[in-house]
This record gives C-alpha cells, sequence and structure tokens, in this order.
C-alpha cells in the first residue's frame, strides 16, 4: 500500500508545463500518453485499493459496534444483579464486561488506522483524477501545437528550396518564386498567431485546472460544499446590514 501511495504522489506532483515542454521538444506526444497511461493504472490501483480497504472499514465497523452493543448490556445486567442481591452472576458479568471492553477497544484502534487509510486513497484518487484531467485537456492543444512545428518545418524547406529557383537567374521563375514566398509569408503568419493561442489557452488551462483541483480539496477539508449556493450566511447579512446603516 505504501508503494503504491509512492508512486501515486510523484504522478500528483509531476510537473505538467515540464512535460508539455518534453514533448514539444522531442515532436512527440510519447511523454504525455505515457503519463497518462501511468496515471490511469495507478487510479486503477488507488480504486482497488480503496474498496478493499473501504470493506475492512464496515467490517470493524460492525464488529465494534457489537461489542459496544455488548458492553451497554453487560453494564446494565451488573447493575440488576447487585440491586437483586445475585453478587455471583454480577462478578460473572463484570468479567465478561472487562474482556468485551478490551476487545471493543481493539476494534476501536483498528477502525481508527482503517479509516485514515481509507481517506488518504480516497484524497490521492480525486488528486490523481484532477491531473488526469488537466493533462487530458492539455493533449489535443498540444496535439495541435506539434502539428503547427510540423507545418513550419515544412514551409521553411520550401521557401528554401524557393530561395534556390529564385537565384537560378530566370526572370520569370524568380518572380513566381516571390509570389509563392509571400503566400507562405502569410501562412507562416498565420500558424504564428494560432500557435500563440494554442499556447497561452495551454498555460492558462493548466494553470485554472490545478487552481480548482486545490481549491476544490481546500472546500473539501473546510466542510464547504452545497451549502455555498444557498446564499449568505446570517453573519454576512448582518454585516452588509451593519455597512449600509452606517
Amino acid at each position: 500500500m505504501a508503494s503504491l501511495l509512492e508512486k501515486v504522489d510523484t504522478l500528483i506532483k509531476a510537473n505538467l508545463h515540464a512535460l508539455v515542454d518534453s514533448a514539444l521538444q522531442a515532436n512527440s506526444m510519447a511523454v504525455i500518453d505515457q503519463y497518462i497511461r501511468d496515471v490511469d493504472n495507478n487510479l486503477d490501483a488507488l480504486e482497488d485499493a480503496a474498496a478493499t480497504v473501504g470493506g475492512q472499514v464496515k467490517t470493524l465497523q460492525r464488529k465494534h459496534d457489537d461489542y459496544a452493543q455488548q458492553e451497554q448490556e453487560l453494564d446494565h445486567n451488573i447493575d440488576l444483579f447487585l440491586g437483586q442481591g445475585k453478587e455471583d452472576l454480577a462478578r460473572a458479568a463484570q468479567a465478561k464486561l472487562n474482556s468485551v471492553k478490551t476487545m471493543a477497544d481493539t476494534y476501536g484502534a483498528q477502525l481508527d488506522r482503517e479509516q485514515k487509510e481509507y481517506q488518504s486513497l480516497l484524497d490521492s484518487r480525486l488528486k490523481l483524477q484532477a491531473k488526469l484531467t488537466t493533462i487530458k485537456q492539455q493533449r489535443e492543444e498540444m496535439a495541435a501545437l506539434l502539428d503547427l512545428a510540423r507545418a513550419k518545418e515544412v514551409t521553411n524547406r520550401t521557401i528554401k528550396s524557393l530561395n534556390d529557383l529564385a537565384g537560378s537567374g530566370d526572370t520569370d521563375v524568380s518572380r513566381m518564386a516571390e509570389s509563392i514566398r509571400t503566400r507562405l509569408d502569410k501562412a507562416s503568419a498565420q500558424a504564428e498567431i494560432s500557435a500563440s493561442g494554442l499556447d497561452q489557452q495551454m498555460d492558462d488551462v493548466i494553470g485554472r485546472s490545478e487552481l480548482d483541483a486545490q481549491l476544490e480539496e481546500r472546500k473539501r477539508r473546510l466542510g464547504l460544499g452545497q451549502a455555498q449556493g444557498q446564499g449568505p450566511s446570517q453573519g454576512q447579512t448582518q454585516g452588509q446590514g451593519q455597512g449600509q446603516g452606517s
């Protein structure tokens, strides 16, 4: 379990900007696709582990509740036996109560540990899902950037060939080459504009997705959720009223 959480933590802390840069420099989506596969595989493992630990939590909770119920019944019976002068029965019940308390405490301690581990698995799963959503949102934009880069390379090679033609000394060929160069310049400028826009969108979405994931995690810790959409709190309403009266 510890090994799985270490792998997941490494994936969660991965620098998406660095991954994007590596993909662009290598002119290939391989590094991004490998990251997505790693996240998918570890998400499956996390879900399986969470289901296993979650089942153990339910089992421990049930056993702890059973012993707690026995503890209450025995405690009540001891009082009855003492009230009826049946000290032998009270003594036997007290001995059993001591044993039941020990078992209840043991299961209670195990339950606490398993609940913490279960919550840790769920938290890691949410963070990894957020990371996966972010990188998948960027894959298409990155693929488009790579396509633009390849097109730019083709354009550069074509321009070089046209320059060679223009230097051949034939006036008609030179004029044709210049016309084609003008068209290629325009197409190249349009590609640069598109690339710039995609690059900005990519940075914006990566940043926004990471910030949203962090805020969602903070809201979960603070217990904030659906209640936020129900309007201002009473304290906020009073504060606004005082502000208007001043």
